[in-house]
């Protein structure tokens, strides 16, 4: 999620660059590049996610034509192609072509993503795998596969495990950073109206996440209390990580409920770091 990765910047580049434990030293050493890149990772993991759902329900439901009819997200100027045409007849591959450059949101994005469904993404045991194709947001490569498999449980309560292999990100410095994990994914909230977005609310319940510099050292963060997530708020307003690594090892918290950029990171000697995404 987009939030978590955000100490994973500070982790990773206070790892990298810090060769002591003091509040200040750990501020003044942040690499801006290392930064920026690990939180990139996750917030276009986020919006390929994003991407794959809307073009899912576009698609999908009981499309007969390979034409989106909203693009919010993917952009007029995305190319959208199905397999297969015949309404809730699956499997399916979905192609978003962004060609050479196409921009939404201010967001530009080129090459391919992939999105292959075994079925409808709220059918239990159905999956939604995302693949990336000579892909780059904003000039820098991603690459990597995502999966989600519905592990439904209770009615109108969807759960999912989210995995993410192979995950590459090469910033415009030539700086690579991999990552993995595995996740578990509950909508708590609009479960019942399966064809409205807005009103839903998700619980990362479990899991954790993996961001290392190629040849360099890794911080892993760990869900500890449910991170909330609201779709209709840009950010993670409730919920900790435990945070382990070379240099930095706490806790990161989310906050009360409210819908805001701001957490704290409260390092294992007891010092806070007030700190905005």
């Amino acid at each position: 999620m987009k939030n978590a990765k955000k100490i994973l910047l500070l982790v990773i580049a206070a790892a990298f660059s810090v060769t002591s434990c003091t509040k200040d030293e750990i501020v003044n050493a942040t690499d801006t590049n290392t930064v920026v890149a690990s939180a990139t990772i996750d917030a276009i993991n986020e919006l390929d996610f994003k991407t794959g759902t809307q073009v899912t329900f576009e698609n999908s439901l009981s499309k007969s034509t390979n034409k989106s009819t909203v693009n919010s997200l993917v952009g007029a100027c995305a190319t959208i192609t199905v397999d297969n045409l015949t309404p809730n007849v699956f499997p399916k591959v979905i192609t978003i072509d962004f060609g050479t450059g196409c921009t939404t949101n201010n967001i530009t994005r080129k090459g391919k993503l992939k999105v292959t469904l075994s079925g409808l993404v709220s059918t239990p045991k159905a999956t939604m795998k995302i693949e990336r194709e000579n892909y780059y947001v904003n000039g820098l490569k991603v690459e990597g596969t995502i999966v989600y498999v519905n592990e439904t449980v209770t009615p109108n309560v969807p759960q999912w495990s989210r995995t993410i292999t192979n995950g590459k990100l090469t910033n415009l410095e030539g700086m690579v950073f991999l990552n993995a994990g595995t996740h578990t994914i509950k909508q708590t909230e609009g479960g019942g109206t399966p064809l409205v977005l807005s009103d839903n609310t998700y619980e990362m319940t479990q899991g954790n996440h993996t961001v290392s510099k190629e040849n360099g050292p890794s911080l892993t963060l760990t869900v500890a209390e449910s991170l909330i997530k609201k779709y209709d708020c840009n950010y993670v307003s409730k919920g900790k990580l435990t945070v382990k690594g070379t240099l930095l090892n706490g806790t990161i918290d989310y906050g009360n409920g409210d819908c805001d950029n701001k957490f704290t990171y409260t390092h294992e000697n007891g010092m806070v770091f007030n700190l905005t995404m």
